[in-house]
C-alpha cells in the first residue's frame, strides 16, 4: 500500500494582485508557512505560470521546480479547469465563459474552443517537463443544459452529445498519453462528467482511454446527494487526483439540491472549509489507503463562511492528520508459521 503524499494546497482560490499572493515565489513562501508541502498550480494566472512557456521549455520547468524546492514544496498538478470548461460548451453559455479565455476571443466559441485545445496540449507537455503523473482539469458541458429531462429530450441527443465530446477530448487524451500523464477529470455540476454514470458514458465513448482518469472530490458529490464512498470502491482504479474539500447538505423544505437560485449561505447544500462540513474523512482516507492512490491530497478551499486564510492554514493540520501512514505488515504476523508447502497440503489432508 501507499501513504498518500501531502498537504498540498491548490493555489487559484488564494492568488491575486496584491503580495505574497501575486508571484509564485510568494506563494510557496506563503504555502510553506501554512505548514503545505505541496502546490497544484493554475496554469492559466499567469502571475503565477507561463504554460506555453513550460510546454516548451525544460529550464524554465526546473526553475518552477526550484522555486517550489527552495520553500521546500513540490509541484503536485497542474490545473486547466477553466481551459478545460472551454473545450466543449453549449452557446447557452458563450457569453459566460468569455472571461475565461482571452479577451479577444470574446463572442467567438470557436476560437475560443480552439485555444483551449491548444492549451491543452500546451499542459501535457508542461506536465511531462514537470516531472508530473497527473493533470487536473474540467470536461465542458455540451448536455449541461438538458441535464433534467424536461422538456423531454429527443431520443439521441445525449449520445450525440457524447459522441462530440470525446470527438473533442480524444486527440487531448492522446497527447497525455504521449507525455506519460493522467488527464483527471474533476466529477462537477456544471460539466458533462459530472458523476460515475456520465464518467462511465464518457469512457466508452472515448473506448476506455487509460489517460482519461478522475479528481475525486466528494464535496461535489454530497451536493449532488451521490454517495461518495461507494464511489470509490466503484471508480477507484481511475481516480488519479483527490481535492480535499468539505461540504454540507442540510435539508430543507424550501430548497433542495437545486439551491433555488439562491446565494451559497443560504443553498441547502454548500461548501465548507475542512472539518466544517459533513463529510467523513476519516473513511475517505481509509479507502484511499486500501485502494493504493497514487497522489496527492490536495486542499482546495471554497467556504462562503470562513475567511480563506483560516481554510487554509486549519486545511494543512487537518490533511497531516488525516493521511494515513499505511502499515508495512499483517497486524497477525506475529503468529504465522512462514510458508511451507508440505506442511499446507498436510492441513489440508492432502
Amino acid at each position: 500500500m501507499k501513504t498518500i503524499q501531502g498537504p498540498a494546497i491548490f493555489l487559484a482560490q488564494f492568488a491575486g494582485d496584491q503580495p505574497p499572493y501575486n508571484t509564485l515565489e510568494g506563494m510557496v513562501g506563503w504555502a510553506a508557512k501554512h505548514g503545505y508541502v505541496g502546490i497544484q498550480i493554475p496554469s492559466w494566472d499567469r502571475r503565477l505560470f507561463d504554460l506555453e512557456r513550460a510546454a516548451e521549455s525544460q529550464a524554465y520547468c526546473d526553475e518552477v521546480k526550484g522555486i517550489a524546492a527552495q520553500a521546500g514544496l513540490a509541484v503536485t498538478e497542474l490545473s486547466t479547469h477553466l481551459q478545460g470548461q472551454l473545450v466543449a460548451s453549449h452557446p447557452a453559455f458563450d457569453t459566460l465563459l468569455d472571461g475565461f479565455a482571452p479577451p479577444e476571443l470574446a463572442g467567438n466559441a470557436k476560437a475560443k474552443s480552439a485555444w483551449a485545445v491548444q492549451q491543452l496540449l500546451w499542459a501535457a507537455k508542461a506536465s511531462r517537463n514537470l516531472g508530473l503523473s497527473a493533470h487536473a482539469t474540467f470536461s465542458g458541458a455540451l448536455a449541461w443544459p438538458f441535464f433534467y429531462p424536461w422538456p423531454q429530450r429527443p431520443a439521441g441527443l445525449i449520445d450525440e452529445a457524447f459522441k462530440e465530446l470525446a470527438a473533442r477530448w480524444l486527440p487531448i487524451l492522446n497527447a497525455f498519453d504521449e507525455a506519460g500523464v493522467d488527464a483527471c477529470f474533476e466529477l462537477h455540476p456544471g460539466e458533462d462528467l459530472h458523476d460515475g454514470a456520465t464518467f462511465e458514458r464518457f469512457l466508452a465513448a472515448v473506448g476506455n482511454h487509460p489517460r482519461a482518469c478522475i479528481l475525486y472530490d466528494p464535496s461535489h458529490m454530497v451536493l449532488q446527494q451521490l454517495d461518495y464512498l461507494p464511489f470509490l470502491d466503484l471508480y477507484h482504479e481511475r481516480v488519479r487526483a483527490f481535492h480535499v474539500k468539505d461540504a454540507e447538505f442540510r435539508s430543507s423544505g424550501r430548497a433542495g439540491v437545486y439551491g433555488g437560485y439562491q446565494d451559497w449561505i443560504d443553498r441547502p447544500g454548500r461548501f465548507r472549509s475542512l472539518g466544517d462540513g459533513q463529510i467523513d474523512f476519516r473513511q475517505v482516507f481509509s479507502k484511499m489507503a486500501q485502494y493504493d492512490f497514487p497522489g496527492w491530497a490536495v486542499v482546495e478551499w471554497e467556504c462562503c463562511i470562513k475567511h480563506p486564510e483560516v481554510g487554509a492554514a486549519e486545511g494543512a493540520k487537518f490533511v497531516r492528520e488525516n493521511i494515513i501512514r499505511v502499515t508495512d505488515r499483517a497486524f497477525d504476523d506475529f503468529a504465522g508459521g512462514g510458508a511451507d508447502a508440505q506442511r499446507n497440503r498436510k492441513i489440508l489432508g492432502l
